[in-house]
């Protein structure tokens, strides 16, 4: 018998300028929420310090990209600071047919092209700083970039944060601990929503009314 419960996933992405901390977030959210899988982008750059092939990115060059691209093997892929990033279909649709939500940290090119293929399945949230100073101020704590790649990321970010209003949920990550919480409440909602559990609500409902019936039928 259906329950309530049973639902198709949803997909479920983060976007924000360098810095701004929707990787951070990311990880709490997979933490926290025990029914969310990351998905894992393939991306032509080079691993950064202690960052693992098929973990954090699947690693492949230029030739391979392009290949996955043109069979439509990607649901999404953008260039980002001169090197190719992208999300491989087949393991976001077994995930969402299965009933487990997928988290997305991707920026605004790759959420519009989710948004145009994928509007029903899509959940989309964009953090923004409380300060160009703060976002600077985490950029260069990160240590993991030269301050020429700061300063690009630093100019880029104008860019990136002008695409805020295409979005269905903003976030203002002046506060860690906070920002989880608005993140997980947004989570929990959308998979409250109608439109993802019909089946299993349709099938309640018509139960419902048998027994209804059975019960006001009584003499």
């Amino acid at each position: 018998m259906p329950t309530l419960l049973e639902r198709r996933g949803l997909m479920f992405v983060l976007s924000s300028p360098s810095g701004a901390g929707k990787t951070t977030l990311s990880h709490m959210l997979l933490e926290a929420e025990k029914g969310v899988e990351m998905s894992v982008s393939v991306t032509t750059r080079k691993p950064r310090p202690g960052e693992r092939d098929h973990v954090d990115y699947h690693f492949i060059d230029a030739a391979e990209f392009q290949s996955r691209a043109a069979t439509g093997a990607l649901l999404e892929w953008a260039e980002v600071f001169g090197n190719h990033y992208g999300t491989p279909r087949d393991p976001v649709d077994l995930a969402l047919a299965g009933g487990r939500d997928v988290l997305f940290d991707i920026d605004w090119q790759g959420t519009r092209q989710l948004k145009a293929s994928r509007p029903a399945d899509l959940v989309t949230v964009f953090i923004l700083p409380p300060s160009a100073a703060a976002l600077r101020e985490r950029l260069l704590k990160r240590a993991q970039d030269s301050a020429g790649v700061v300063g690009e990321r630093m100019a880029k970010a104008t860019s990136e944060i002008s695409h805020w209003a295409e979005y269905d949920y903003i976030i203002v990550n002046d506060d860690l601990a906070a920002s989880l919480v608005a993140i997980r409440s947004i989570l929990a909602a959308e998979r409250l929503k109608r439109e993802r559990r019909i089946g299993a609500l349709s099938a309640l409902v018509k139960r419902l009314d048998l027994e209804l019936t059975k019960v006001t039928a009584k003499p």
